[in-house]
């Protein structure tokens, strides 16, 4: 008895250690404040799921407020401007406006999204790549305690070098869910999102309240792997951000042509016994269980 006893506290820890290095996963819908009837169906969602509303969307102040309310973190979806040319929303932040403007524009966000606590960049790719404009930016946003959660539209974003010498959080978009509108292929982005927070301890999604982006997070995220915790994007301000592209680190390597030898058993034991005990599990056991000792049952 004694001995199933200390067997279930190895257990017992070894479960523990392996919770503490579950995979982190932040989802965030952007958009918000447009479609009350997709947007209510996130909001049913884990209060994990967090929302991004466009501060001048007719639905902006409701959807905010009722976000908060659910239990939901709400971000400031700021229209920020691109490299392409196209229809901007009211007031787009600009790489060449003055501090004034740019700190009246996020004013007038952070008065219409009610209960914001983070910012991210609705397009933004000459906004972003500007690094004056986002120190304006930087600057204003260290006034509100936000962090930025960067959308990465474009590889060479400035915002962590802009927001050098503020007290402002970046973190970074990993993954996009909704490029297309094709079930499969979100549903093969939702994957991949899981697969990196797995990999890399966390990931952060971004995807829009469109029917078939709402169907499929109503489909896998009741089916998310145990190793993976839904969390709010202010928690992942601590985890060190990547920089650069996603690198694939298996590149292949060139196949050697190995002499066929029969390794005695004695020598396979070993090896078995040397794997083991360099694995996670056993260093954790060694370090909390070092002074158990085990007795074998006596025989009659």
């Amino acid at each position: 008895m004694l001995l199933l006893r200390k067997l279930c506290g190895v257990l017992t820890g070894l479960t523990l250690a392996c919770a503490a290095h579950a995979g982190k996963l932040s989802i965030v819908i952007d958009d918000f404040g447009y479609r009350p009837a997709q947007e209510n169906q996130v909001l049913q969602m884990p209060s994990a799921i967090s929302v991004a509303v466009l501060p001048d969307a007719p639905h902006a102040r409701e959807m905010a407020t009722k976000a908060r309310q659910r239990g939901h973190e709400v971000l400031i979806h700021l229209p920020m401007a691109p490299l392409s040319k196209q229809p901007l929303e009211k007031d787009t932040l600009r790489p060449d406006m003055s501090d004034a403007e740019i700190e009246r524009i996020i004013r007038h966000a952070v008065a219409n999204v009610p209960g914001a606590v983070g910012l991210n960049n609705h397009m933004g790719s000459a906004m972003t790549s500007s690094l004056p404009g986002m120190q304006k930016v930087m600057r204003v946003l260290n006034h509100y305690n936000f962090y930025f959660l960067d959308s990465m539209t474009i590889g060479n974003s400035q915002s962590t070098r802009a927001a050098a010498g503020t007290s402002v959080k970046v973190i970074k978009r990993r993954v996009f869910l909704d490029d297309t509108q094709n079930e499969a292929d979100i549903r093969n982005q939702f994957t991949r999102a899981v697969r990196l927070a797995q990999r890399d301890g966390y990931a952060i999604a971004i995807g829009h309240p469109h029917p078939t982006t709402v169907h499929v997070l109503q489909q896998m995220l009741p089916t998310l792997p145990s190793d993976i915790t839904l969390v709010r994007p202010s928690q992942l301000s601590g985890e060190p951000q990547r920089t650069g592209p996603l690198r694939n680190p298996f590149r292949g390597v060139k196949l050697c042509v190995v002499k066929q030898q029969p390794v005695p058993a004695s020598r396979a034991l070993e090896v078995i016994a040397e794997s083991i005990s360099g694995s996670r599990a056993m260093r954790y056991i060694n370090t909390h269980f070092s002074g158990l000792t085990f007795s074998a049952p006596k025989t009659p």
